[in-house]
């Protein structure tokens, strides 16, 4: 799956040569707001040792537009395409869910990373109960399947995942940024423009990895599919997903150094397979064995 924010809306790969959408299972599109955004002052992008800081500030005509324009010039027949939705307020993530609802888009994410206005920008993800607030009002709004994208800098992000799955969402995108800085020595500022950014890149792996497994122990119990990402740059990141408990594996930052890093992946996740003795490549999906004696860490 091409994760949110890195394919723009579904066209940016299609002018590099070899690359096909075929080669991919799902295409999720930019985030989108219920009005256009002109998004964050520069920097917005920043590269870092092992990934890479982003600030866009959800840059987007906002979803009728997308709906309107962008939708009807993307081949549904090549791929599955998932709608981003970014919204302020509650209200807001139902109205962009009813828009979408009336589209062939065929699932939309819900990104709840976003800063809940009436709440002093308290990010609805950090919080169990506002997630869980943010699926039952896009639920409420549409029967295509909801994919929710938790956030990483919370607390408990299991007991976030377990409310989620309980307010009907139908998967889990493990996970979102990492919350990050840069500094410009010289100038002694942020190098962003927002001042801070989400980190993405080989450098999250690890803690990714950790979030799927974490989430897994709850999700698995509902039979809820997990999208598991962060830092995926080579078939073997992948399968450390999948043994971790991902249902599917989602790419970002390593397309910007790769274009055609899925057909790789593709390759690779095939050759597992076969010096494996699988029949399916997701048998291979939360059979991870933890060491004895150390469970109790990691739960």
């Amino acid at each position: 799956m091409l994760l949110s924010g890195c394919v723009g809306f579904g066209e940016e790969y299609t002018r590099v040569e070899g690359f096909s959408n075929r080669d991919v299972g799902a295409i999720c599109l930019k985030g989108t707001t219920l009005k256009p955004r002109l998004g964050n002052a520069p920097h917005r992008v920043w590269e870092t040792a092992g990934g890479m800081l982003n600030s866009i500030g959800l840059q987007n005509p906002g979803s009728e537009a997308v709906v309107r324009d962008i939708l009807p010039t993307l081949d549904f027949e090549e791929t599955r395409f998932v709608a981003n939705l970014s919204g302020a307020t509650l209200d807001e993530y139902a109205a962009i869910t009813r828009i979408f609802d009336d589209s062939p888009i065929d699932a939309m994410e819900i990104n709840i990373s976003c800063p809940n206005v009436k709440e002093g920008g308290v990010a609805f993800g950090n919080d169990p109960e506002m997630s869980a607030r943010v699926v039952q009002a896009c639920r409420a709004a549409t029967r295509k399947p909801l994919i929710t994208k938790l956030s990483p800098n919370q607390t408990d992000i299991a007991e976030n995942a377990r409310r989620c799955i309980e307010a009907g969402t139908d998967a889990l995108s493990v996970v979102n940024t990492f919350m990050g800085m840069a500094i410009d020595i010289e100038r002694r500022r942020p190098v962003l423009g927002s001042n801070q950014g989400g980190l993405s890149g080989p450098a999250v792996k690890p803690m990714a990895l950790l979030k799927v497994h974490q989430v897994y122990q709850v999700a698995r119990r509902h039979g809820v599919p997990i999208i598991g990402q962060g830092g995926v740059v080579s078939a073997e990141d992948a399968i450390e997903f999948m043994i971790a408990g991902a249902a599917a594996v989602g790419v970002g930052t390593g397309l910007f150094y790769e274009p055609l890093l899925c057909r790789q992946i593709n390759a690779g996740l095939a050759d597992y397979a076969r010096r494996h003795d699988l029949a399916r490549i997701d048998e291979v999906v939360g059979t991870l064995e933890l060491n004895a004696g150390a469970e109790g860490w990691l739960a």
